[in-house]
């Protein structure tokens, strides 16, 4: 009789769980083995991986390579080790026996009779009620623990860790970054200016990667930042698995405990955040226009507090007219403010930033407030590396306790790895204080660098480079208010030269028949 080429699945879904369960698991598929005139080939192992999910690689390794010709059987200890949703279970013994691999169950001993494949189907169904019984029951357990405002698993947010009670403790380093995070954001940095600002410093996630969009919006829209603890706020997963971390539960499914976490920022911060952050959103086409709209994002209706859109309409025998209108008034016709003039507003707001902003008298007043934030930024650099070298001081303190480890004797692979950790980690920290003592070290601003700005800017308006006027304005401009029988605007000076902000607000207001008469001959 000829051999018959096996391939051997066996999995265990818990870290509480030992090795011991693979090992007898696979003890179990060998001694069977042997005794069918098996040969088992291959040997695939998932450890801690969960049973209702497919995203088990050892598992999706077996599948690929069953169409290899390595084996036809496979040999599982029991079919919930294969899997435990009835659709997994369907979709992937169907790619085997497509491939010419049957499957086998030592303890449930099926044979492919009819008999064998209804209860087949019953093992199943038991075993896809048992893990969503077990889901409930863990469930019930987490609620508990979230009514306490402990932790219930998984990486904790960046900026916090957690002690020997489960409880949150902020985490100095990473809450430096987060603070960072929202007072750029709400000093009107953009993603792509806060990642650059913060890749360029080296910081990275709690996952130890480059930031980037998904994870600066995560971190601003996380309101344990705030001090309030969140739990089962997602949405579950869908029938494939998959789950939409944006799509929130509905509010009576969450658990909330305001005062449950350390805060890093204040209640304040986080709500402005937000509302900046709904406010950008309503904005999604600002980039796809035709027309380049320099107060996109920054222009708002007076009157019902909506955004203010671009819009393009071709009177009959006229001229193209381009405007701003009220969000309201075009979508839930509920506002009756006018619409303004994309010329008329423009110019105001580039006239207005040239007269309060960019001019003369103003340059020794921002010179001596960027040299203050320049000063303070030092400061800040030297707080920040004194937390650094505590911690290199730590990472000294473990080398030399696995060196003094291996001189007495106990050599283990363990230590070579965590040896080599601790060295990467030294490293990168050394080469982050260096760059911090150099930022701390930032000479003064002279008043020939901000007047060589302005002219910069003043040479942008001339010659209508409407992309690098935009850039101005949107740094420069806090917001633009349309009112009724009047228009504000809202000056926030953020000095780019410093890859960092200092702000403070100016304000200028004009009628708006003043405004049309001035700039009328534009049109």
């Amino acid at each position: 009789m000829a051999v018959i080429l096996a391939a051997l699945y066996a999995r265990y879904s818990s870290d509480n769980q030992r090795d011991e369960s693979i090992d007898a698991q696979i003890r179990a598929g060998e001694e069977y083995a042997q005794r069918n005139n098996m040969k088992i080939v291959k040997t695939y192992v998932d450890k801690a991986k969960s049973a209702t999910t497919d995203k088990r690689p050892a598992f999706q390794q077996m599948i690929k390579e069953s169409s290899l010709g390595l084996f036809n059987t496979v040999i599982v200890h029991k079919l919930d080790r294969f899997s435990r949703d009835k659709y997994d279970s369907v979709v992937y013994k169907r790619k085997l026996k497509s491939n010419g691999v049957r499957l086998i169950s030592i303890v449930e001993n099926l044979d492919g009779s009819p008999e064998s494949i209804i209860l087949e189907s019953v093992i199943e169904g038991m075993a896809q009620y048992y893990s969503a019984n077990l889901a409930r029951e863990v469930m019930k357990g987490m609620k508990e623990t979230a009514y306490q405002a402990r932790h219930t698993g998984g990486q904790p947010p960046l900026g916090y860790d957690v002690n020997e009670e489960k409880k949150y403790k902020v985490n100095d380093e990473g809450a430096e970054i987060v603070i960072k995070i929202f007072d750029m954001y709400i000093n009107g940095y953009s993603y792509a200016r806060i990642i650059d600002n913060l890749n360029e410093r080296g910081y990275k996630t709690r996952l130890g990667n480059s930031f980037g969009k998904n994870s600066i919006y995560s971190i601003l829209d996380n309101e344990k930042y705030s001090g309030v603890y969140i739990f089962n706020k997602s949405s579950k997963k869908d029938a494939v698995g998959k789950r939409n971390s944006h799509l929130a539960k509905d509010d009576s499914d969450v658990i909330r405990v305001d005062g449950g976490m350390p805060a890093i920022i204040s209640k304040e911060t986080y709500q402005k955040a937000k509302e900046m952050m709904v406010v950008r959103k309503r904005a999604p086409g600002a980039n796809k226009a035709k027309e380049i709209y320099l107060l996109s994002g920054i222009i708002f209706c007076g009157e019902c507090g909506s955004a203010m859109q671009g819009n393009r309409r071709k009177p009959i025998n006229k001229p193209m007219y381009i405007s701003y209108r009220c969000g309201s008034r075009l979508q839930k016709r509920d506002c009756d403010n006018k619409e303004i003039r994309k010329e008329y507003i423009e110019e105001f707001v580039l006239s207005e930033l040239e007269r309060n902003i960019l001019n003369d008298k103003a340059i020794p007043i921002f010179v001596k407030k960027i040299n203050k934030h320049i000063l303070e930024q030092s400061k800040n650099e030297k707080s920040s590396t004194e937390i650094i070298v505590k911690e290199l001081g730590e990472i000294d303190k473990q080398i030399n306790n696995i060196v003094n480890a291996i001189t007495q004797g106990f050599a283990y692979d363990e230590f070579k790895t965590k040896m080599g950790d601790l060295k990467e980690r030294k490293t990168k920290l050394e080469v982050t204080i260096i760059e911090q003592e150099h930022r701390s070290q930032a000479p003064k601003i002279t008043e020939d660098q901000v007047k060589n700005l302005f002219s910069m800017f003043r040479g942008f308006v001339k010659d209508r480079n409407m992309p690098e006027c935009k850039k101005f304005i949107q740094n420069y401009v806090d917001k633009v208010v349309v009112y009724k029988d009047h228009v504000e605007v809202v000056f926030n000076v953020v000095f780019t030269m410093l890859k960092d902000y200092e702000a403070y607000k100016i304000k200028s207001s004009i009628k708006k028949t003043t405004l049309f008469n001035r700039y009328r001959n534009i049109a």
